[in-house]
């Protein structure tokens, strides 16, 4: 069927990114978001090693556009609606996130479902020689602000923004360790040694999850904030595909992966999603980063030993799948030829911190 719009939608300017099609989405948005129907123009956002991010301008406005990644795109994971939803809904409440401005769940208009979000003003910092750039100070304050947030996150009653029914609590942890362990069969591409002994290691010893019930961001890290450091704020949360209601402590087990795992390690070195963190990178310490939490939020902390393992294990999932779409071409932007260097150091700290636990 031809869309109605194609005949009165502004033209595109310049060629597109890889993963759009500016002319559908021009006639899309005339029809659907007609004050967005300028010429269009976009260009990929850096440094995202996921779901693809544009910045997309509509005559005199930025947007930015978010969409799954280019093939092998894993059942249930990438899922469009569930990050507008979430920052919908989150939007009255005390957490920071961009204003959600339109789903699309028609593949036809781009090629795979999609939506648009507003553009906040503020930096991602992934990179060393940015968090270099600061003072201490500021590393701290970034640092405890980014826990302060997530504290905030971590309060929300769901049923109170309408999210009572965004996942089920009951259960949340075992089906975790059931779905990476899933997700992890359909990428496998090579040898992973030590990873299948970590699954079941998981699997045979599920805490009882006290704290099941909360909204859980599910990839919560440094380079997934928008901030100021002057002053210090966090501007938007982002990244929100794996959000849904279960445990806290997943949050705060796979932000220490990032943290002290790769943060603090030889590994995270020059990596892509571990370079500018931890600290090795001047920051504070994962015992105080919990601390922080701890002191501004209800949750029962207590030990963090085996939602580390789930976080390592977790991660060198996601890794090995970003690696297996390198190896077929399906990733873009740079940094991609090192993500599957990651995943033996994970698998190695994964099982040290379960036998801990």
């Amino acid at each position: 069927m031809t869309d109605p719009a194609a005949d009165v939608a502004a033209p595109s300017t310049g060629p597109a990114p890889r993963g759009l099609d500016l002319d559908r989405l021009a006639a899309h948005l005339a029809v659907h978001r007609p004050d967005l129907s300028g010429p269009l123009s976009a260009r990929l956002i850096a440094g995202g090693k996921s779901n693809l991010t544009y910045l997309l301008r509509a005559g005199d406005r930025e947007v930015v556009l978010r969409r799954p990644p280019l093939g092998h795109v894993l059942a249930t994971a990438h899922d469009m609606a569930r990050e507008h939803r979430v920052i919908s809904a989150l939007a009255p409440t005390g957490v920071p996130v961009p204003e959600a401005l339109l789903l699309c769940a028609d593949e036809s208009v781009i090629g795979a479902p999609f939506y648009l979000m507003a553009k906040v003003d503020g930096e991602v910092y992934r990179r060393r020689e940015q968090t270099d750039a600061l003072t201490a100070a500021q590393r701290r304050d970034l640092a405890m602000a980014m826990m302060d947030t997530l504290a905030t996150l971590h309060r929300v009653e769901p049923a109170e923004v309408g999210l009572a029914d965004f996942g089920r609590p009951e259960g949340y942890l075992a089906r975790q360790v059931r779905r990476w362990a899933g997700q992890l069969d359909r990428s496998r591409s090579r040898p992973l040694p030590g990873i299948d002994e970590l699954r079941d290691a998981l699997a045979a010893s599920v805490p009882e999850g006290a704290n099941a019930g909360r909204i859980v961001h599910g990839d919560y890290r440094l380079d997934n904030l928008l901030a100021t450091v002057d002053p210090v704020a966090v501007r938007a949360v982002l990244d929100w595909e794996m959000a849904t209601l279960g445990d806290p402590l997943a949050d705060l087990g796979l932000l220490l992966t990032y943290w002290d795992v790769l943060g603090d390690s030889d590994h995270g070195e020059g990596n892509p999603v571990a370079d500018g963190i931890g600290p090795r990178a001047g920051f504070p310490t994962g015992a105080e980063l919990i601390e922080r939490y701890a002191g501004r939020s209800d949750v029962d902390v207590g030990p963090l030993h085996w939602h580390v393992a789930l976080g390592c294990f977790k991660l060198a999932v996601i890794c090995e799948g970003i690696h297996y779409r390198h190896t077929l071409g399906q990733t873009l932007g740079e940094g991609f030829d090192r993500i599957g260097d990651m995943v033996a150091p994970l698998v190695a700290h994964g099982l040290h911190a379960v036998r801990e636990s």
